[in-house]
């Protein structure tokens, strides 16, 4: 794809935009909490644009409309599913975890399991979320490489600095500021182009006749099985995630952080519907194009000059949010659970700088893990992500929220252990069965007898809930 000056000159302003919006947001940034959790005082639209800003990522835009060229409409499920889970996580999730003065996921299990349960969660997630932001690596650097024509390895170094950019200065409050714009641009660009994309698939009788009712405009022309296995693998994704969840934890109030995970669902679940079109668009239309890049290769040939230029930068825009959100919660679990013990820091300025430091790092190394294994499967690494986000933490964290101290901590952590190593060693293993389910089996078989056969304090300590 050749761009032309205009085309690069939009395509860089729109990402220029987002990005100053986050460095602007920065300057009240002082204290690794204000860095975390943006001071603890997030309202809605704050809340909604960190949530949102993270899972309209590569996923929700480049891989959606890739696979809607092999499935269809079908392909949309995947921003539904992730909305759906955020509904759920507003409902029942928002106001327990808000209600306590936390910042992870580790700590909230600590409450409840004990200090060895934070451990294995700080470990197990910080890698899980690593290899999701692996996923969203992998397709930006092979969209900047085919856009600026760079080596692999620039492109990789060019987007390093891009995410850097985006979430190293202000950390969480960048994040919700750069999600906010971003998702305005998408949200007015994409469905412009959705719907120019819609009329020339309904204009053209051979496109139509290419691209029958059933399968490619039903979302189950994949299959019921299919649709319902997607659902319920964001679902369990999305509320174990310590991306999302900071975000909750940074509103100022527990009402607001329900709010603020509906507000989300209602952003992210429209995002999927106009790249399910140009998917099917570019599927038929271009089948000589790569299915990773039929966005980009509509948005940039296809689409009016100044709109697809637009939309280009929010893609790009998507990626780059998705993977510093993904990298500040990780740097966020290994700061406080591990980091700050380790290293004896104290003082508000040492743990800003510490933060900062640690996230820089993660996201080097998801850029160089990616370059590394530049060709492989997407979809692996989000397997093996979901494996070790879900599998072994969705119970426990679930038993939690609606039954705290239900279960001892022994057999809470008995179940982390075993659920995520068979979750990892049936990805490894390409089991026909989803890791991710293999994973929940084992922990259910695990937890089921403690639950219910009664709970024996054998913590060492039980922590008390902390109320703002």
């Amino acid at each position: 794809m050749q761009l032309s000056i205009l085309q690069i000159s939009i395509i860089a302003v729109t990402i220029a935009i987002a990005l100053g919006g986050g460095i602007y947001a920065a300057r009240s940034v002082h204290s690794a909490e204000g860095f975390s959790l943006g001071g603890r005082s997030a309202g809605v639209p704050m809340v909604a644009g960190t949530i949102a800003g993270t899972c309209i990522g590569g996923g929700a835009t480049v891989g959606t409309a890739q696979l809607a060229g092999t499935v269809g409409l079908s392909a949309w499920w995947f921003t539904i599913g992730t909305g759906l889970a955020l509904v759920i996580m507003g409902l029942f999730y928002a106001k327990p975890l808000r209600g306590t003065a936390l910042e992870t996921i580790a700590q909230y299990l600590v409450l409840n399991y004990g200090k060895g349960a934070g451990h294995f969660t700080t470990v197990v997630s910080s890698l899980g979320i690593f290899f999701s932001a692996v996923a969203s690596c992998l397709p930006g650097i092979a969209i900047l490489a085919a856009l600026t024509g760079m080596p692999s390895w620039a492109a990789a170094l060019a987007l390093t600095v891009l995410v850097a950019c985006y979430g190293f200065f202000g950390g969480l409050k960048s994040a919700g500021v750069g999600g906010m714009i971003k998702a305005a641009i998408l949200w007015g660009s994409l469905f412009i182009a959705g719907i120019l994309a819609w009329r020339a698939i309904s204009g053209d009788a051979a496109l139509s006749a290419a691209l029958p009712a059933f399968p490619w405009f039903s979302l189950i022309g994949n299959g019921v099985q299919n649709a319902l296995v997607s659902v319920f693998s964001l679902l369990v994704g999305v509320l174990c995630t310590q991306s999302y969840i900071q975000a909750i934890f940074s509103a100022s109030n527990p009402r607001t952080a329900s709010i603020g995970a509906f507000t989300a669902a209602l952003i992210t679940i429209p995002v999927g519907l106009p790249c399910a079109l140009i998917g099917m668009y570019m599927h038929v239309a271009h089948p000589e194009v790569a299915p990773l890049l039929a966005l980009p290769a509509y948005l940039l040939t296809e689409a009016p000059a100044v709109l697809g230029s637009i939309a280009m930068g929010g893609i790009l825009l998507s990626l780059v949010g998705s993977i510093a959100g993904l990298s500040l919660g990780i740097g966020t679990m290994l700061t406080r659970g591990i980091f700050t013990k380790v290293f004896h820091v104290e003082g508000a300025s040492a743990e800003l700088r510490l933060s900062r430091i640690v996230v820089l790092g993660v996201i080097l190394a998801a850029c160089a893990f990616s370059l590394a294994n530049e060709g492989s499967q997407v979809l692996f690494w989000n397997y093996l992500s979901m494996a070790l986000r879900g599998g072994g933490i969705f119970l426990p964290l679930t038993v939690a929220v609606f039954r705290p101290h239900a279960v001892s901590a022994r057999v809470a952590l008995m179940s982390m252990i075993l659920s995520t190593l068979t979750a990892v060693v049936a990805a490894a293993m390409h089991t026909s069965v989803s890791p991710l389910f293999i994973g929940l089996g084992v922990s259910v078989i695990t937890l089921l007898p403690g639950l219910f056969g009664g709970h024996h304090d054998d913590d060492d300590e039980q922590p008390v809930m902390v109320e703002d």
